[in-house]
């Protein structure tokens, strides 16, 4: 329990709010002081909770404001822009106040909001000129750190400087800057110089010496925030993302809520390390606390709980990523197919409808209309409506053959074959090197009786993949059942299983050519082998498999 003064035995009508709230504030100094010597939770929370306490009893003391600011960002409970607000706060109740300026102006240049943080940093200088050390040594290191993030120049350097040496001579006249001069002035020094080293080395692209210098001064200075991220930023342009990104992670330990740095660790991960979802769900979970714009965060989670198969808090990443930017139809179409997902099918339809509706692009939208329409042929039954799904899809990107191919797949499902083969035709057209359009096209043939167009069709397809092992066991097919060509058929199926070890149909296939070439024994093998293989597959009706495997031996 935190520790402070309690006010249960003064009566109301003598109660003295002013004095109360001194009495909680000089509790709060107390407790502060100690807290930044030895370090103490207790000691933290004892402080927040007099600072909270004298604001209840007088409102207007600016200092309670930005002091309990940096304590709750130190507690991690509030982010970059409440702890600003905290400091605006106390302007606001004393405008004269210099250090509530500086305050606000430390949390302004963590936000790297630098234009502003000097203006409150001039402003705390005019208010005070004669006791300005502070304020004119926080101003150096301000355009130290603007540096670090924009270009070097000459005008922010010489402002540096000037501030640096302006403020060391004013901290006679400062004494409560005087402890800070070594540590202050040594550290710019330090910066300044690491930075012109790494500038030059880099412009003349001497890279391991800026890395190594960079890793120097990261140690020399406790920037590891800064210095890190310029070594992983050195590591990209080199190509080499693995050490980027432990170069990111390691500078994101002195502030774990850098916005550039996460984007880089979250982006990096998902590019390159796939596997680590949790890495890129951590960075984006901190970026949620840190971020005013929300949705394309959530929407980015959402992706990630789906490569998880995390399905409900995939479901609602999306619509909190909705509910900040309802008319998205990015947002909606992530939704749906999150929402195909959980089986919540007649509400991804309608998402899926939004997102069309909302056309922002016409060949996306026509990936869209082939998502609902594969939903209405395989989930609702619905052909009618899957075809004028994809007609639609057509019409928007007319060079997509992976629609054309959809569409050809519903009419051989439906046994309108003269449709089937024209719609694998174009998609044909559309793209002779994708070798399905030509498996696909030759079964509608075979289907036809157009056994040597269907052959043909075949060959083109294994001509284009050579380990395409369907195509393999469908013209098998054709030369058992069409031409009767036992030993080609044979041959092909043997191919397709030495492709794909589990490949129950070709097993099967196998077996019925060993039949009827009389060799019972090894048909019964092959037989046996596609049964036991189909009972994890289910490819084929397992009874088909038995009627043909007793088949063999009945007298």
């Amino acid at each position: 329990m935190s520790e402070k003064i309690t006010s249960n035995s003064i009566e109301t009508e003598e109660f003295d709010f002013d004095s109360m709230a001194q009495n909680y504030m000089e509790f709060a100094r107390k407790y502060h002081e100690q807290y930044l010597i030895k370090g103490k939770k207790s000691d933290l929370d004892n402080a927040v909770d007099n600072y909270i306490d004298a604001i209840k009893f007088n409102p207007n003391i600016a200092e309670a404001y930005y002091r309990l600011a940096t304590l709750l960002w130190d507690k991690g409970e509030i982010n970059l822009s409440s702890a600003i607000e905290q400091c605006k706060s106390a302007i606001n109740i004393s405008p004269s106040n210099p250090n509530a300026r500086i305050y606000a102006a430390y949390f302004l240049e963590m936000a790297k909001k630098y234009d502003e943080a000097e203006k409150e940093l001039k402003e705390a200088i005019k208010l005070s000129p004669l006791k300005s050390a502070r304020s004119r040594l926080s101003l150096a290191s301000m355009y130290i750190d603007k540096m670090h993030d924009t270009n070097l120049n000459a005008k922010d350097l010489s402002q540096s400087l000037y501030y640096m040496l302006s403020g060391s001579l004013s901290i006679p006249l400062d004494n409560s800057s005087m402890k800070m001069l070594y540590k202050n002035i040594s550290k710019n020094f330090s910066l300044i110089f690491y930075d012109l080293l790494g500038k030059v080395l880099e412009k003349t692209k001497n890279y391991s010496m800026a890395v190594k210098a960079y890793d120097v001064a990261a140690n020399s200075t406790g920037r590891n925030e800064v210095y890190y991220q310029k070594i992983g930023d050195i590591n990209i342009k080199e190509e080499d993302v693995d050490t980027a990104r432990k170069a990111y992670i390691k500078a994101l330990q002195n502030n774990p809520y850098n916005k550039e740095l996460l984007l880089k660790v979250a982006t990096i991960t998902q590019i390159y390390f796939e596997n680590d979802i949790d890495t890129a769900l951590d960075c984006y979970s901190k970026l949620l606390e840190v971020e005013e714009n929300s949705a394309n965060i959530y929407y980015e989670l959402g992706h990630l709980y789906l490569k998880k198969n995390d399905v409900i808090n995939s479901v609602n990443a999306f619509k909190l990523a909705l509910e900040k930017d309802e008319e998205n139809p990015f947002y909606h179409n992530a939704l749906a197919y999150a929402l195909v997902k959980a089986e919540q099918y007649e509400d991804a339809c309608e998402h899926y409808k939004i997102a069309i509706d909302k056309n922002p692009d016409p060949e996306w939208t026509a990936i869209v209309c082939q998502a609902l329409a594969s939903l209405y042929h395989n989930v609702f039954d619905d052909i009618d409506t899957a075809i004028d799904l994809l007609k639609t899809a057509i019409i928007l990107d007319e060079n997509n053959d992976e629609i054309f191919i959809e569409l050809g797949d519903i009419y051989l499902q439906t046994d309108d074959i003269d449709s089937a083969i024209k719609a694998y035709c174009e998609a044909i057209k559309l793209n002779p090197k994708n070798a399905v359009s030509y498996n696909k096209c030759a079964m509608a043939l075979w289907k036809k009786d157009y056994l040597e167009e269907a052959i043909i069709a075949y060959h083109k397809a294994i001509a284009i993949a050579p380990d395409y092992y369907s195509a393999y066991n469908n013209l098998g097919v054709i030369y058992l059942d069409g031409i009767r060509n036992l030993r080609e058929a044979k041959k092909l199926f043997e191919t397709a299983i030495s492709m794909k070890k589990d490949y129950v149909m070709a097993y099967f296939n196998l077996g019925r050519v060993l039949q009827e070439q009389g060799m019972n024994i090894e048909a019964a093998k092959s037989y046996q082998k596609a049964l036991e293989l189909n009972e994890i597959e289910a490819e084929l009706d397992s009874d088909e498999i038995r009627t043909r495997l007793f088949a063999l031996f009945e007298v």
